[in-house]
């Protein structure tokens, strides 16, 4: 099953990236990606926390240390995923989709589907300077969350995860 499952409001919602310290530190600091940040590069969002925490090993990976918490405009979103296309497709599209197995707190594949939004040329120039809200850093989180992991107290990690909910692209 495929589901788009998120932290969002009426206006925005949340998608995850993890860059290193050297990407990071200035988009926290301007509240948008400003270089380092290479606009000419595909970069992928995820709306799902747990998906970021495989793809980064818990802000564990080498150029992954640092998770950030991107919020923005759910308008945006809604047209990186409307104009969309598989990413097995050929060609140079805006944007790209995948469906990947969401994962667990132990990075077990689940039963739906987890989606991951690749964005290139215009896409990233809209996503940098039109859709983004606010950019926070959730590094903290990621290691508080794995430390409960790691002690085995799966109840606590669980309760610290960002509430991630069933979204519904909408024609805006």
């Amino acid at each position: 099953m495929r589901e788009i499952r998120a932290d969002y409001d009426d206006q925005s919602i949340v998608v995850y990236q993890a860059y290193s310290p050297h990407i990071a530190d200035p988009a926290v600091a301007a509240q948008r990606f400003v270089p380092p940040f290479k606009m000419e590069r595909m970069t992928w969002i995820k709306p799902s926390f747990l998906w970021m925490m495989y793809r980064c090993g818990y802000a564990q990976k080498e150029g992954q240390e640092r998770v950030l918490a991107v919020r923005i405009t759910r308008t945006g979103f809604d047209w990186a995923v409307s104009n969309a296309v598989e990413s097995s497709i050929k060609g140079k599209p805006a944007v790209r989709v995948q469906w990947d197995p969401e994962r667990g707190l132990r990075h077990e594949a689940l039963q739906h589907r987890s989606i991951q939004i690749g964005l290139t040329r215009e896409a990233v120039q809209k996503y940098v300077n039109e859709w983004t809200v606010s950019i926070t850093d959730v590094t903290p989180l990621a290691r508080e969350v794995h430390a409960a992991v790691r002690a085995g107290d799966d109840d606590a990690a669980r309760a610290l995860l960002p509430v991630e909910r069933p979204y519904a692209v909408s024609e805006r």
